[in-house]
């Protein structure tokens, strides 16, 4: 029997709290994948192939404030200060994910992204767990944070990872209902590691990366590798956060990230989302790698890279990208 989004929601909400509020004011933040999710086994609960970890962004990611409208038949929804019509990309996706849970009633939604939107910085997996934690606050389901990361990810997979703070681990799972594919933060945690965002381009991206994520599964002669690759890097990533080896880090993470664009490159036809200012910024991290500072970079599905690194090395990374916004995953910004 097939099993949908429905049916997970009414599981989990199962025996909830019921103890509604007026309104809730809620944050959470972006991820940026060490390891990357490339590839779903089952589309309608975004599960996937592969199991995944990332860093978390700090002050970076998706403030939300919502309320509920008793008279109302639409959803009122105002992203970054302007009010969007039921039209747009945003709102549909939004409304959607909000059926699960609406019961009759339409909400009042303002959002806010303190990262561009749709452009390679996860601003869809700090949006639906904001959605989800703003909805828990709201309904007052009092939900633990295994059960808000297994509805976040019904909206956005990696939206499954913003639900915590630090390094976060996403459990591939197995069983068919996905109640055993969720986040959980590591037991290892590393206060010294630091994200650079290198914004090269806040323009929307040419082809979504729901979208892109299913060309390359159906398409790329290169994916079958990718399953074992990331078995391999997982553990390689795990293992250096746990040993303190920062260079066997790097070396995982911006291996495992170009592992991902070569599978993207090899579909047919090929989703390439590197500009050339995304090759000269690869370039001059390699360079100055080379000149001895340890820098390493990584990139989602678009065209901005984020640089790894550590907080000794924060001072000579500002100057080498003076652009660069340095977060701190424990702190927010530094």
């Amino acid at each position: 029997m097939r099993i949908t989004r429905e049916d997970v929601v009414s599981q989990l909400l199962a025996g909830a709290s019921d103890r509604p509020v007026e309104s809730a004011d809620v944050y959470a933040p972006a991820n940026i994948a060490l390891c990357k999710y490339w590839g779903k086994r089952c589309s309608e609960l975004n599960l996937p192939v592969t199991g995944s970890l990332s860093l978390s962004l700090g002050s970076y990611g998706s403030h939300l404030r919502m309320s509920r409208m008793t008279e109302a038949t639409t959803d009122r929804v105002t992203h970054n200060g302007v009010a969007l019509s039921a039209d747009t990309a945003f709102v549909r996706t939004l409304t959607a994910y909000l059926d699960l849970f609406r019961a009759g009633a339409y909400f009042n939604i303002e959002t806010r992204n303190t990262i561009p939107t749709a452009a390679g910085f996860a601003s869809s997996a700090s949006g639906f767990a904001a959605a989800v934690r703003g909805l828990d606050t709201l309904m007052g389901w009092a939900l633990s944070p295994q059960a808000l990361s297994s509805l976040a990810r019904l909206g956005s997979g990696s939206a499954c990872r913003s639900v915590y703070d630090g390094l976060v681990e996403w459990d591939v799972g197995s069983s068919e209902d996905g109640m055993d594919s969720f986040a959980t933060p590591l037991r290892d945690q590393w206060p010294d590691l630091r994200i650079g965002l290198l914004v090269l381009t806040d323009k929307t991206k040419p082809i979504g990366s729901r979208q892109a994520m299913q060309h390359t599964v159906d398409t790329s002669p290169l994916y079958r590798a990718w399953p074992e690759t990331v078995a391999s890097d997982l553990a390689t990533i795990k293992a250096a956060i746990t040993e303190r080896s920062f260079e066997r880090l790097g070396q995982a993470v911006e291996g495992n990230a170009m592992a991902m664009h070569s599978t993207m490159f090899a579909a047919r036809p090929s989703v390439i989302y590197w500009t050339p200012e995304t090759v000269a910024t690869i370039t001059r991290v390699r360079q100055l790698r080379d000149e001895g500072l340890m820098v390493y970079c990584t990139m989602d599905a678009g065209p901005n890279v984020k640089l790894l690194f550590l907080h000794a090395s924060q001072e000579a990374i500002e100057a080498a990208f003076p652009d660069v916004v340095v977060t701190n995953a424990y702190n927010g910004d530094v």
